[in-house]
């Protein structure tokens, strides 16, 4: 429920962009947010103004302006997907049949038989490895193409020293571009809700790898906010229905007791304190603020940004092709951000359960659910993109944190294995209808041409026009490098 001057205004379909401006700037101009800013000053006072690219402008001879990444939390089993080996024995080759695709010797899962029939339009990579064995490091390292920091096992949240994420470093080289048409949207978005919140646990959980860490939050993404109906519900195993789809922006929820015009006083209190604020500008933790206030109105006054979140523009008959299922529909949400404007948007594919596609326990959620999910999606989004012209220009990229097991246990469950894992890649000159690099008889070790996480950020800054050898200065101004040691997968690029 909205107030204007303490009169009820309830939000629905129609709604205005007063309301809209009333609904951000409750959150954003209320306590909460100077609680939060002051939270983050000590490790902002550096200031992220500081942060400097020791490279040439960034986006120079990109492929892609924009990357999808469909981020599988969990760890597909590559013998279920992409790497299927119907020869190998019983206890390996898994219950499922392959099916035929249109890229020559790939064999794909009949529970992807969607993609399989646009695979012409995607490259797999078979050999992506690491050693991190556990969903948080795993997460991390894919997400940054950097370790991390803690050991394995050390535990499952973010932490103000993860490195930042891709689309963090994307979006700090994007305030750099004077006059950047897309400034209306932010740079980085991650849809439906952060990695974790939906699990069930007895603290909140938010895993590492897509937060901008020691970048400073001024770096993070944009995050929008689903909410499940209850302990036991999976959204992405369901239709959702419009009400759900709201896509509320993280953090700028509006508060009940907030009228329009106590808004409107706060404004024009804070207005009032520019003068002062001047004063102190050298404060790293000021500037912060009025950073963090900037970009935040800017969000919620924004026409592409309102826009691109409605998902209710689009036809029924496009919305079925991406299944009405929570991660289908955010897919389509991811289009519509990349065609607004956004440069990096990661569509989380959750494990609500706590399981999903980690498949320690059987394969029957895997064939029901999973990955008919990842197929109507994965598939939708690539023909859609092709349709519009989008799709030389984005780079797609669909993957999990780890693979599999081999050996599978009596009820067809798999356990952890980072030692190989496939990724699909398509968009931005991507050839389609690849297979790069190839496995052993039982999908268990790359026998050619392995891809780390290193590699992977590589390729995907190359494609961005992002030199991988670039560095930034971290808050204690020392430089880094975005990718520490990784070369771009230039064989996979036409």
């Amino acid at each position: 429920m909205l107030h204007v001057l303490g009169k009820p205004s309830r939000v629905c379909e129609g709604t205005t962009r007063r309301q809209l401006l009333q609904a951000g700037g409750a959150g954003l101009l209320g306590l909460s947010v100077p609680k939060l800013l002051r939270a983050e000053a000590q490790r902002l006072q550096a200031g992220t103004q500081l942060l400097q690219a020791e490279t040439q402008s960034p986006f120079q001879n990109a492929r892609a302006k924009s990357v999808i990444f469909l981020f599988c939390f969990g760890g597909p089993s590559q013998l279920e997907t992409f790497d299927m080996k119907p020869d190998a024995p019983d206890t390996i080759r898994g219950p499922f049949k392959p099916v035929a695709s249109r890229t020559p010797g790939l064999l794909i899962s009949e529970h992807l038989s969607r993609c399989a029939a646009v695979s012409d339009k995607f490259a797999v990579i078979k050999t992506m490895t690491h050693d991190f064995n556990d969903h948080s490091g795993g997460g991390h390292y894919v997400q940054t193409g950097h370790r991390w920091h803690l050991p394995i096992g050390g535990g499952f949240n973010v932490t103000p020293n993860d490195w930042p994420a891709m689309g963090s470093v994307v979006k700090h080289f994007s305030q750099q571009v004077p006059d950047d048409p897309t400034r209306e949207m932010s740079p980085y978005v991650v849809v439906p809700n952060f990695l974790g919140r939906l699990q069930e646990y007895r603290v909140q959980l938010r895993r590492p790898g897509e937060t901008a860490g020691w970048l400073g939050r001024a770096f993070d993404p944009l995050n929008t906010r689903i909410d499940k109906k209850d302990a036991k519900d999976n959204p992405y195993w369901r239709d959702c229905s419009d009400d759900e789809l709201n896509y509320q922006i993280q953090g700028l929820e509006a508060r009940a007791d907030v009228t329009l015009d106590r808004l409107d006083r706060r404004k024009s209190l804070l207005q009032q304190l520019d003068d002062q604020r001047r004063l102190a500008e050298q404060h790293g933790s000021v500037q912060a603020f009025d950073k963090f206030r900037q970009q935040a109105l800017e969000l919620v006054t924004s026409e592409k940004t309102r826009n691109a979140f409605d998902i209710r523009k689009e036809s029924d008959k496009l919305r079925d092709q991406y299944g009405r299922n929570l991660f289908g529909q955010s897919t389509l949400v991811a289009r519509r951000l990349v065609e607004a404007g956004a440069r990096f948007v990661t569509v989380h594919y959750d494990c609500v359960d706590g399981y999903s596609w980690d498949s320690h326990q059987h394969s029957d959620d895997v064939a029901k659910h999973l990955l008919p999910g990842l197929d109507q999606a994965l598939s939708a989004l690539l023909i859609d993109l092709d349709d519009r012209g989008l799709l030389d220009e984005t780079l797609v990229v669909a993957m999990g944190e780890m693979g599999r097991t081999p050996q599978a246990n009596a009820k067809w469950g798999r356990n952890h294995w980072s030692t190989l894992f496939p990724a699909v890649l398509a968009g931005a000159g991507i050839r389609g209808g690849m297979i790069y690099g190839e496995t052993d008889k039982d999908a268990a070790y790359a026998v050619s041409n392995p891809v780390s996480p290193e590699d992977l950020a590589a390729t995907i800054y190359h494609a961005l026009g992002i030199d991988p050898e670039a560095r930034i200065y971290d808050a204690q101004r020392r430089p880094v490098p975005i990718v520490d040691g990784g070369r771009p997968v230039l064989e996979l690029f036409g």
